[in-house]
This record gives structure tokens, C-alpha cells and sequence, in this order.
């Protein structure tokens, strides 16, 4: 039930990590607003998943491995979205 509510809670992320990157770069949008949402997601819920697994497999707390989830995956999503802008420059 935990990785249910993991990868709902990664998707609600990625929608607003790609609301946000509209606000963030204005008129910058190489593979639309569609594009951008289905990249925020996908990348969110991978480094989401990667997160939960592998920080508690490396010996670190649960604590960190919920601050890893709560944080990565919204950070990770944006780069992604700026390497996106970059590359298509």
C-alpha cells in the first residue's frame, strides 16, 4: 500500500513540478505543456522509486530515505525539464 500512495503522491509532484517550470520559463516550452507534465511525472516517480529502495539498501534511516522521497523527486523532475530546454536550444 505504501508504493500506491508513493507513486500517486509522485504524480501530484510532477504535475505541479510542470505547472511550475511554465512559470519558471516563460514561453519556453520545446515540447509543449503536455510534454513537459508527462516528463515531470515520469521523472518524478523514478527518482521516487529509486529514493524509497535504495537510500534504505545503502543503510541510511528511514528518515532520510523520507526526505530524500519528499524532496528528489521535485528537484529532479525540474532539472530534467531545464536539460529538455537546454538541449533544444
Amino acid at each position: 500500500m505504501d508504493i500506491v500512495i508513493l507513486v500517486a503522491a509522485m504524480v501530484v509532484v510532477g504535475l505541479i513540478v510542470g505547472w511550475l517550470a511554465g512559470l519558471i520559463w516563460k514561453g519556453k516550452r520545446p515540447i509543449g505543456a503536455q510534454g513537459d507534465y508527462i516528463a515531470a511525472v515520469i521523472t518524478a516517480i523514478v527518482v521516487g522509486l529509486v529514493d524509497w529502495f535504495v537510500i534504505p539498501a545503502m543503510g541510511f534511516s528511514d528518515s532520510l530515505r523520507n526526505l530524500g522521497v519528499a524532496l528528489e523527486p521535485a528537484l529532479g523532475a525540474l532539472l530534467v525539464l531545464w536539460i529538455i530546454r537546454v538541449a533544444k536550444k
